[in-house]
């Protein structure tokens, strides 16, 4: 496949559908694709807590009210 094509099929999904099964095969996989994370990992994952503080997993003290530890 040509670069050109390549880009196209990362980018247009139609593109991609009208794609023989052989292209497909060779297509490489597509590097700004979201990887798949467990939902296990992102539980641990802090960072994403409410504006109020709601998160349990973090060890850091909310500095607005409510004053929370957490």
């Amino acid at each position: 496949m040509k670069k050109h094509d390549i880009i196209r099929a990362w980018r247009d999904g139609e593109f991609a559908a009208q794609l023989s099964d052989a292209q497909r095969g060779v297509l490489p996989a597509n590097p700004a694709e979201m990887p798949a994370i467990d939902d296990d990992v992102l539980k641990s994952i802090t960072g994403g807590c409410s504006f109020w503080g709601a998160c349990p997993t973090s060890a850091i003290c909310s500095p607005c009210p409510p004053l929370q530890c957490h």
